[in-house]
């Protein structure tokens, strides 16, 4: 679904000077409508370990994620965003999560990065979750109106000491002009891409120029959807270590992958 980013004020107005956070922000912590997550692991082949874990929000009994975005709008993205951030934070330290944490953001439910981060500062410190283990992915897929506002927004996230990815990388309409303003720890390679590479000689010459593009901007580089032993190869051979995708493992809802069985 593509949306378009729509930069204005979050409802509640200006940051009390109490606490430094805005009324939809302060708000946010407690969700208006029930949701929870699935995780899906993010693998290191060359390493056999476990990178990462995806939240991926979903119904509270395991439903599609379309059941709860479909309740998302401008009345309530920021207080969902802020939601998402936390509940995605504290069901992964119940779980004991030692691997880093993927959350997806809104961009449009930012409206002073350094105001808007402040909850999630404060969900890490309270469930203990390293802040150099979260990763923040914003999608390429969204209109992006303003990107030079987009990158001051992961700025602010990079300096807060969190990681930074571009998912759907080479699907959406401003990703190489966002790579010029800012360069993210991690690109995430769109689907479509990554689908059937092995035997696609079109999708190898560009992903083969991502991939060169990424190397000189010292960006890490996830092939994400690989359902194939033939995608996966290609990317080995191709020198990227990091895949996810329903060849190792499908998301768990409010569970997570064992090492051992993914690798056995």
């Amino acid at each position: 679904m593509i949306h378009t980013i729509a930069l204005q004020p979050a409802p509640g107005g200006s940051p009390s000077a109490a606490s430094g956070r805005c009324k939809g922000c302060r708000e946010g912590e407690v969700p208006l409508f029930p949701f929870s997550f699935a995780y899906q692991p993010i693998l290191d082949l060359q390493a056999g370990e476990i990178w990462a874990h995806e939240a991926l929000v979903r119904g509270p009994d395991g439903e599609g994620a379309m059941t709860v975005l479909d309740q998302v709008n401008a009345d309530n993205r920021y207080r969902f965003d802020q939601s998402c951030r936390v509940n995605a934070i504290r069901i992964a330290a119940a779980l004991g999560m030692e691997t880093r944490l993927s959350i997806n953001f809104l961009p449009q439910a930012v409206y002073r990065p350094e105001i808007c981060i402040r909850t999630t500062l404060e969900a890490a410190d309270r469930y203990g979750f390293p802040r150099d283990r979260i990763v923040f992915e914003v999608t390429e897929g969204e209109r992006v109106s303003d990107g030079p506002w987009l990158a001051s927004i992961l700025t602010e996230y990079q300096r807060c000491g969190f990681l930074t990815a571009i998912d759907d990388f080479g699907a959406g309409y401003a990703g190489l002009t966002l790579l010029a303003d800012f360069q993210p720890d991690v690109v995430k390679l769109d689907m479509a891409l990554v689908r059937n590479v092995d035997t696609s000689r079109a999708r190898q010459a560009i992903t083969r120029g991502i991939l060169r593009m990424c190397e000189e901007l010292a960006i890490t580089v996830i092939a994400e959807g690989v359902e194939t032993a033939g995608e996966r190869d290609f990317f080995l051979h191709e020198g990227v270590r990091l895949m996810q995708g329903y060849l190792f493992a499908r998301p768990r809802f409010e569970a997570l992958a064992p090492r051992a069985e993914i690798f056995g």
